[in-house]
Formats: C-alpha cells, structure tokens, sequence
C-alpha cells in the first residue's frame, strides 16, 4: 500500500476529521466516496477481520487498513469511526469507538432494538462523543423543504401520513449474504431493512405514532427467517392516521413514495425528488420549487439495485457532523435519540404482526 501523508491535527480544533469506516460490504463503498467528498474531513482507514478485504478496500479507496480492531480505535489520528456492519453488529464495535473517545455515526438502523439503540447512545453521551444515525432524506433538499413546510404549519392540522416502499429482492440477493434475512443480523426484512428510510421520514414530519396494528407475510421467498411484506396501520400522538406499506416482492421494483396531507395542503415525495406540494395559500416561492424538487428524473434509487444511491446523502450528514465539531452547525438532524425513534416503531409493528393486536408504543 501506498505510504499515506500523516495528518497534523490540533487536538483543540482539527483542520481536518479523519473518518474510519467499520465493516466493508456493500454500504462501506457509499461511506467511503462520502468522506472523501468533505470539507474539512476525508477517508483516512478502514476496518475488516479479513485482511485481504481491508487491503484491497485500501488499495480501491487510498486509505489506511486495519485487521485489528483494537489498534484500529487506538491510532491517534482517527478521528470519526462509521459503522457499516450489519444492522444486528452495530453495537459492539460502536461501543468499543466510543470507548475509545471517537464520534461514532452508525448506518441505519441504529441497532435492531430499542434496547441495544440505548446501549450505543448511553456509551456515546458517557464518553462526550457525538453520534449520528444515517437518514440521508431528511438533509435531502426535498426532505428540508418538507420538514420546513410542516414546521410553518402550511398543511395545516395533520390528517394523515403514508410510507410506500415497494421495491424488489430476489432469493440471490438474500443468499448472496450469510446474514441478509435473518433475525439476528438483519433484525426484520421489508420494514426494518429497505422500508426504514420511509419511517424515519414518516415519524420525523408527522411526530410518534402511539398505536399500531399490522400484518406481515412471505409470500414467495423461502430461505429467509423475515418477512418480505408488510402492512401496518398507525395512529399519531397529534391524531392523525396513517398507512406503511413495505414489501421487497413488488417485481421490477418502485420508487419509495411518501405523502402527508393536512387539512390546508399536501405535501408527497417520489424517492428523492418532490410529488406534491399543494397548498390552500399559494406562496410566489411555490411554483420555483416545484420546478427545482419535482420528480422529473426517472431516477429509481434502491428499488431494484441496493447499489443504485448516491452517496450525496452520506456526504451531507458527514459535512454536518464536521460542521458542529467546528462549531459551525448546534447540533446534528438525526443523532442516536433520532435513530431510535424509527427503531422503536418497527418493533412495536413487528410485535403487532406476533401478537395479531394492536400495539401501544410506550
């Protein structure tokens, strides 16, 4: 491997945040191409018990690998780790970065269940480091816009709230991973796997949901402990109802939808790109809107291909956490208490499909 510059780092104010990236599947590729497009922050190392993946992932992203992870966390120069793992191992190795007073942002979900959510931020807040959990939509210009529509009470009193992710995964995608599929490691299939970026979205401009009722089946796949689609029904703490669907059967695959109405307008996202944005009151800045964020480009993101995302979204919320450890930003859109606030709807729904009752989150 290419000897790499060292980074001279004040350890009052870094010029430059050093990211370390945990795990290296599929994701850590998006992690890696995210880092390096900072300001103020870039790629420096890698992480895999396999050796021969973390040289190789070394050699492809020009960063410094690592087998061990003990010496991992104890290079000086490492400043932020990311854990790429699956979604079942989020919370030894975030744990253990904490520990090692690093910032830690886990890849979504945070972990598979309230429980272990709170273990990894308790160690963060314990060792005065920050977290993020990956939710690239919510600093996705659509996302903003959304969000700051919803705050300005332009919808008026909140009616409801639907999440639509109807997207495709064949047995070879299940089979292509040991974990893929599993309780274990991925924690749920359709919902807590591909449909979680539509629940995070859905919670985090409409609020909690305080009941729901769900069904969940497999109707084709057989080598896999998850289901492969889900439909639940939610009631909202403001009142309001609302509908996730979340299937991975739905050949070829469709881009997630999400809609919010509200009694004085609606708001609807396809991927990442605008749908409606309907109001009772017409402002000038409206029409330039639609025309900036509407869902013109055909664009599909992950609903047939996993690898089908831009990294822009990681690349936003890395920039955000180099920008409040600068102190140019307060504090981060989507921190740990965040990331368990779709992890705790989840398995409240999952509770539903066991129990065939409705469920009330506590």
């Amino acid at each position: 491997m290419a000897r790499l510059e060292r980074v001279n780092v004040s350890k009052k104010s870094h010029k430059t945040f050093n990211f370390g990236v945990v795990g290296l599947g599929n994701i850590s590729a998006i992690h890696a191409q995210a880092a390096n497009a900072l300001s103020g922050g870039r790629l420096y190392a890698c992480f895999s018990r396999d050796s021969g993946k973390a040289a190789r992932f070394s050699e492809a992203h020009k960063c410094r690998p690592y087998s061990d992870y003990k010496r991992f966390l104890a290079d000086p120069d490492l400043h932020i780790v990311t854990i790429a793992t699956p979604s079942g191992a989020h919370l030894e190795p975030a744990i253990a970065a904490a520990r090692a007073k690093k910032h830690v942002v886990v890849e979504k979900p945070l972990e598979i269940s309230p429980v272990r959510c709170r273990r990894i931020i308790t160690a963060c807040a314990k060792n005065r480091v920050k977290l993020a959990t990956i939710f690239p939509t919510r600093l996705k210009d659509v996302g903003v816009a959304m969000k700051d529509a919803i705050d300005k009470k332009r919808i008026g009193t909140p009616v409801s709230g639907s999440a639509y992710v109807k997207w495709f995964r064949d047995q070879a995608y299940y089979d292509s991973g040991a974990w893929r599929g599993t309780r274990e490691l991925d924690g749920g299939g359709a919902l807590m796997n591909q449909g979680i970026h539509n629940v995070d979205m859905l919670i985090y401009l409409m609020g909690d949901a305080v009941e729901v009722f769900a069904f969940a089946n497999r109707p084709t796949l057989k080598r896999i402990e998850v289901e492969t689609n889900l439909v639940a029904c939610l009631k909202f703490k403001n009142g309001a109802l609302g509908v996730i669907e979340a299937t991975t059967e739905a050949h070829p695959g469709y881009p997630k939808v999400l809609e919010i109405n509200g009694s004085r307008g609606t708001l609807s996202s396809v991927e990442d790109e605008l749908g409606h944005w309907d109001f009772e009151k017409e402002l000038s800045r409206d029409k330039i809107i639609r025309q900036r964020l509407s869902a013109n480009s055909g664009m599909s993101g992950g609903a047939a291909d996993p690898m089908a995302i831009s990294f822009d979204g990681h690349r936003r919320q890395f920039q955000e956490l180099v920008d409040v450890l600068k102190g140019k930003k307060r504090k981060l859109t989507c921190d740990g208490s965040e990331g368990l606030r779709s992890v705790k709807l989840v398995c409240a729904i999952y509770e539903s499909v066991r129990t065939g009752k409705p469920v009330k989150l506590r």
